[in-house]
This record gives C-alpha cells, structure tokens and sequence, in this order.
C-alpha cells in the first residue's frame, strides 16, 4: 500500500543521495548485501533479547534497501539482474528478521508462540510469490493492505514497545493472510482477461471457465472477477500482435 503511493515520490527525494554514494564508489550491489547483513545482525540481536538493539539493526536493515535502488538508476545499471538480486536478498532478510523473533520467543516465552513470527514468514513469502508468479506469466498480482513495508513498520514498533510485539504479530499474520488473498484475486482476474506470453488464450481464460467448476474455489472468484469492472492487464512481453488472439476478452482495455 505504501509502496504504491509513496514509491515515485520517495525515489524523486533520494536520488542525490544514490548519485553522491555512486561517486564515491558505492554500488546497488554493495547496498543490498549490506542490508542482508544488517538483518543478520538483528536477528542474532533478538535472539539474544535485545529488543532495542535489533530495532537499531532493522532499521540499519532498511536503509540500504531504500537506497540501492537509487544508486543503481543514478549509475544507469539499473538491470533486471540488480531486480533478481534485490528480491532474494528481501527474502532471506525476511527470513532473517522473522527467524529472529522465533528465536527470542522460543528462549524467552517457549510453547506455540514460537510458530507465530513463522506464520508470518511463511504468508509474506506467499504473497511475495504471488506477486513473482503472475509477473512471470505476464499479469500483475500487485498490492495490498501489507506489503513489506507495512510489515518492517509494525515490526519495529513491536520492537520498540515489548508488551505490544504479540498483539503487532497476530494484527500483521491477520493482514498479511487478508494481502494474499486479495493478491489470489487479482492474479485470478487478470488472467481471465489477459492472454499468456506466448499469445495463447490464459488458462483460466473464458473458454475454460467451464473445466474450472472442478475447482470450486476458482470457479467462484472467476465468475466473480468477470461480473465485476475491466481490469487493466499488465504489459506483455514480447508484445502482443496487432490482431487479438482467440479467447482475448472482450472486456479487458
């Protein structure tokens, strides 16, 4: 959600600093590993139980990562390469951050709690895969309530205040489950009225949606996506020819 309305914005405002950092010799490269070490740092951090130090290190985690981005661009090596690279990293720093809460339960408040920082993990890497899935296919699956952003803010202010880092899980768990399944329906939607790479209807296109009744869940949220407004496809690439392709919705712009 922040992403979505602040990112032009906030790269606009930290360009000359990515332009300032590229003379001296820094690159997107250097800024995205050392993010992952930052995260590193912070979940031995709260292994450990230093709360307030592992917020020193999650924030240390997302400067970096805010601004290789900006040195890439201001050194014009921007790359799909440099994409691949930031994205893992994400990853494992989430890996890293949430595994570290585990681990501050499991030493501090032992029982089932220990499962909740991982649950977490387990639907931020889902929707973060939904994302890269629909990218992939040609479509987009962008959005929602709590994207990663959204959960290093409340991560931190968990940190910051200890009585609050349960109930700040469990409201994060709740609205990462609620992002996937709006990322489920928008992938659904968009692959109803947009046709795949190779210029072939989709899959779950209308000329399908008749084997879909096997799959109940599926079917609902596809007769339900094609009742609803256009939806506006993603760009393909390479692009689509002149003449639609058979099975092109109609209500697709």
């Amino acid at each position: 959600m922040l992403d979505k309305q602040f990112r032009t914005s906030f790269e606009k405002g930290v360009r000359p600093v990515g332009v300032s950092l590229r003379k001296i010799g820094v690159t997107a490269d250097h800024l995205t590993a050392i993010g992952v070490v930052m995260a590193m740092a912070a979940a031995v951090s709260l292994g450990f139980g230093h709360l307030h130090l592992g917020l020193l290190f999650l924030v240390l985690t997302g400067v970096p990562d805010i601004l290789d981005g900006a040195v890439a661009k201001a050194s014009g090596t921007a790359s799909p390469r440099g994409a691949f690279f930031d994205s893992v990293a994400d990853r494992v720093s989430d890996a890293l951050l949430f595994g570290g809460v585990a681990w501050y339960f499991a030493a501090n408040q032992p029982g089932l709690l220990v499962m909740l920082p991982v649950a977490v993990l387990a639907l931020s890497m889902l929707i973060s895969y939904e994302r890269a899935k629909a990218e992939s296919m040609g479509f987009s699956a962008r959005g929602g309530i709590m994207e990663r952003a959204e959960r290093m803010i409340l991560l931190g202010l968990g940190l910051l205040f200890e009585v609050v880092l349960v109930p700040v899980l469990w409201l994060m768990l709740v609205l990462t489950a609620f992002t996937a399944v709006q990322r489920f329906r928008a992938g659904v939607a968009a692959g109803i009225c947009c046709p795949s790479r190779s210029g072939q209807p989709s899959p779950l296109g209308p000329s399908s949606l008749g084997a879909a009744t096997h799959h109940p869940v599926v079917a609902v949220v596809a007769l339900r996506a094609s009742l609803i407004q256009p939806r506006q496809c993603a760009p393909l690439w390479p692009p689509l020819p002149t003449a639609p392709p058979h099975g092109w919705h109609p209500g697709c712009r």
